[in-house]
């Protein structure tokens, strides 16, 4: 829970970063790793003798890494998070914001792989045969597109 919590703290300053935005990877780890650093020094460092602002950071380390299973499971909640943004704004708007939907195939465990792919067929539904956007691992956008996406999300 803390966790879930904690990972997005630096976007709170810095934004919400997708690889559509035109700033690569590093200078967004960098960006979010310096306001990090701000929040959990800075701002609490004094709090609790200090010991609030490292715990905080390292969780938000440990969801950086993604390496364990908690990690993984917020990292995959992030992703279908933004599939059912992507869904909610083409309702409303009638847009297609298919190139988002490519991020369903950087989800990693089988459960949440399985929730994805429901709202991916409630997409299709919407859509209904009229023509839109839908990418995933085995029909990927272009090369540059895929690229940009890949440095942020990862290889499969």
């Amino acid at each position: 829970m803390k966790m879930a919590l904690v990972h997005d703290m630096a976007e709170a300053l810095v934004g919400d970063i997708t690889p559509m935005d035109g700033v690569n990877k590093d200078e967004k780890n960098r960006r979010e790793e310096t306001t990090m650093d701000y929040f959990t020094n800075r701002l609490l460092g004094k709090v609790n003798g200090g010991i609030t602002g490292r715990e905080i950071m390292d969780i938000w380390h440990e969801h950086e890494d993604g390496e364990t299973l908690e990690s993984k499971f917020v990292r995959d909640i992030d992703k279908i998070e933004l599939i059912l943004q992507m869904l909610e704004y083409e309702r409303v708007s009638n847009l297609d914001l298919g190139d988002f939907s490519w991020v369903a195939s950087r989800i990693v465990l089988p459960e949440v792989k399985e929730w994805a792919g429901e709202v991916l067929r409630e997409r299709e539904e919407f859509w209904g045969g009229r023509p839109h956007a839908a990418y995933s691992a085995e029909e990927p956008p272009e090369e540059k597109s895929l690229a940009q996406k890949v440095e942020y999300y990862g290889k499969a």
